[in-house]
């Protein structure tokens, strides 16, 4: 696995179907797992205590490098995640998975029918289904051609999930310099280390893992302007290139030079430990169907407000 051990927690929640197919990251599309990926959970023993896991804090990998790179999500396979939740006539569905960027538009509406039909939602899903899938490639596709100033950086990603039953959540640093890590292989060996046995977990982790990742690539696109423009763009490149500093879109900030010092260790202080610890929690089924029965609560309310932004933005904009 990759640059530096899994670790815990801050909540948001994920419903995985796992009988959507082979765009499932455990399935088809995923290869070989690369030899240097993120986390060094898997070079030590599952009891070694968070501090043990060490690594130079500089690495460099094949895909390193301070120029700036064309688009492309910073792993092995160049996978997009795709989140939908679609509420049709009383009828919610909700799912996250990946997908290859490069298939044919028609795949598309295929996999929109297949889930249709195998999951027995009403025909009208389909062109919804195939319409929220098309709308975030086309944004991905958006970004293609463009320069991203990824340097070396070590950023924090934070898994807060809720499974079926299984509620999982993890804080860990990751390399996305590394264009060879592979958020698969860390969610499988995650979830091996943890005795995790749904078969959903994985892939609920690893689409999370990929949307940050996303988030940080597209960023990247801005920071890579910033770098071209005249005076006072170089101030902006400076932050980029010194950038030990991370601020996360939950504004979380992580100082790395404080964190790690000026030799790089990533030996962390032994009152830190109980931070960097992965929690996995078993929900019984009435605790499950409180939070089911609270989330629906609120996106009812959620699609009432937006209900009414939308019909008092209507009124004004033609008064």
């Amino acid at each position: 696995m990759g640059l530096f051990g899994s670790k815990r927690p801050n909540p948001s929640t994920a419903y995985i179907d796992a009988s959507l197919d082979h765009h499932r990251p455990w399935e088809s599309y995923h290869k070989e797992p690369s030899a240097f990926c993120c986390s060094v959970r898997a070079s030590c023993p599952s009891s070694a205590p968070s501090d043990l896991r060490t690594k130079e804090m500089r690495s460099f990998h094949p895909g390193a490098s301070k120029a700036p790179m064309k688009f492309r999500m910073p792993t092995a396979e160049n996978f997009v995640p795709i989140r939908l939740d679609l509420d049709i006539d009383g009828q919610r569905f909700k799912d996250a998975f990946t997908w290859n960027p490069n298939d044919p538009d028609s795949e598309v509406i295929n996999f929109a029918k297949r889930t249709v039909k195998d999951l027995k939602l009403p025909p009208t899903f389909v062109t919804q289904i195939a319409q929220s899938i098309q709308t975030q490639l086309a944004e991905f596709h958006s970004y293609e051609g463009q320069e991203m100033h990824i340097k070396e950086k070590i950023v924090p990603l934070k898994i807060d999930l809720r499974v079926n039953n299984t509620v999982i959540r993890d804080q860990f640093l990751w390399d996305i310099n590394n264009l060879e890590s592979d958020p698969e292989e860390f969610a499988r060996t995650f979830c091996k280390d943890l005795d995790i046995g749904d078969p959903e977990v994985g892939p609920a982790i690893a689409v999370s893992i990929r949307e940050q990742l996303y988030e940080i690539a597209t960023q990247s696109i801005s920071s890579a302007r910033e770098t071209r423009v005249g005076k006072k763009g170089r101030r902006g490149a400076d932050i980029v290139a010194n950038s030990y500093v991370f601020c996360s879109k939950a504004g979380n900030t992580v100082d790395l030079g404080k964190l790690f010092g000026s030799k790089g260790s990533v030996i962390r202080k032994r009152k830190e430990w109980y931070l960097y610890e992965p929690i996995v929690d078993i929900l019984s089924n009435e605790e499950v169907g409180a939070l089911d029965a609270r989330e629906e609560l609120n996106a009812r309310l959620k699609r009432k407000l937006d209900e009414k932004d939308e019909s008092f933005q209507t009124r004004y904009s033609h008064g």
